[in-house]
């Protein structure tokens, strides 16, 4: 058989494994994008039809790609601060339900792992959603449970930035990982059943938060920093620590996450935006034409989907095959790996995934289950610890 035949075939089988267990990614910054290029006209980007031109994410490219569930990061910059971030996280969340409005054929919105199954049934992709950042609750327990009521299933504790109750991977260290409120804040997300994400933060904060939780966590879209040495990346020791926390790492597709030769040249690149007044994670249109100037001139080292492989493969070794999955990131990031440029592209990952000879029943974990599992683990520790003690009403100064 040639290489080109036997491609082939295993595209065949993996997009006939992706219509039984269709992936359920856990990162996606549609809804930011949707803020930053068209202030949410949704009219603008009707992503009924093809938006290549200016976005990752469309219905017929989710659909191409296999894709059943989703996580739609509801996301707030960090320069976005107090009152500002918790009303632009709303704007977020109204613009996910939005969606699901428009397009009720395609979406439907899940607030538990039964309405995951449910959507899978009738053939739509369960939509759920993430806050990225927990500069977003404005230290409010009560503005935590009120996004929880209004169906945000995870919270990112960080974003880039170190917060007043936990330390970022990528700022500087300010309370050695999570201080009392931040321990207060885990232990509260668990209570009411929001999934505790660790993506962003540092591995001091992982380990904290892992040491506090009485719930399984999550990395909504994370790597390997054995494989690639980056702070955002999951050291083995917390990916080991997963199988006694029951939790997910979702791998994610960012190349300066997934590829060393990357790091380098993304810092950079974030350079060059700052240099024409540009923030290094804008993908508008203007700051795709920056982006794209500087990339001709300075061809960047690109990653594949085997460089995301590899990650899984290792991810797999250490934590195990019941506590990884996929968030490719895809909209909050400028550049994505060749065979993985769109949300159509996860055949391509889940072939290179079976010519190394991952099971189909380990890749129907990989996509699907595993993802559906955390949320009712979740849900099923929240019945626990709601029936033992009530909303927490610690504040900042008195954790």
């Amino acid at each position: 058989m040639s290489e080109t035949s036997e491609r082939t075939g295993l595209l065949e089988r993996a997009r006939e494994l992706l219509a039984a267990h269709p992936v359920v990614d856990g990162h996606n910054d549609l809804p930011w994008a949707l803020r930053e290029q068209v202030s949410y006209d949704l009219a603008r980007r009707d992503i009924a039809a093809d938006q290549s031109a200016h976005l990752h994410t469309d219905l017929p490219r989710l659909r191409a790609g296999g894709v059943g569930g989703q996580f739609w990061s509801v996301y707030v910059r960090t320069d976005l601060t107090g009152d500002s971030a918790v009303s632009a996280c709303l704007e977020q969340i109204d613009v996910v339900r939005q969606l699901a409005a428009r397009y009720p054929d395609d979406l439907r919105l899940a607030f538990t792992a039964d309405d995951m199954e449910t959507a899978r049934a009738e053939g739509r992709i369960a939509s759920l959603m993430g806050a990225e950042g927990g500069h977003s609750i404005n230290n409010s327990l009560a503005t935590l449970r009120a996004l929880h009521q209004l169906g945000v299933r995870y919270m990112t504790l960080t974003h880039n930035d170190t917060i007043d109750w936990a330390d970022s991977a990528t700022d500087e260290p300010r309370h050695g990982g999570l201080s009392p409120f931040g321990e207060e804040v885990v232990r509260e997300m668990n209570r009411v059943g929001m999934l505790v994400d660790l993506s962003h933060v540092a591995a001091t904060t992982m380990r904290d938060a892992l040491r506090v939780s009485e719930a399984p966590v999550l990395f909504s879209h994370s790597s390997a920093r054995a494989v690639c040495d980056h702070p955002r990346n999951i050291p083995d020791d917390v990916l080991e620590a997963l199988r006694g926390n029951g939790g997910v790492a979702m791998a994610t597709f960012v190349p300066k996450f997934v590829l060393p030769e990357a790091i380098e040249w993304t810092q950079a690149a974030d350079e060059n935006m700052r240099a024409h007044g540009l923030h290094p994670l804008d993908t508008s249109e203007e700051a795709m034409r920056v982006h794209r100037a500087f990339e001709e001139a300075h061809p960047r080292p690109v990653a594949t989907a085997a460089t995301v492989a590899d990650h899984l493969d290792h991810m797999r070794e250490v934590a195990g095959v019941d506590h990884i999955g996929i968030g490719g990131d895809f909209d909050g990031t400028a550049f994505t790996p060749s065979g993985l440029d769109d949300v159509a592209g996860y055949p391509n990952l889940i072939a290179e995934l079976l010519g190394r000879g991952w099971s189909e029943t380990d890749l129907a974990k990989l996509t699907w289950e595993n993802a559906v599992r955390v949320l009712r683990d979740a849900e099923s520790a929240s019945r626990g610890l709601s029936a033992t003690r009530g909303p927490s009403i610690a504040t900042l100064g008195e954790a």
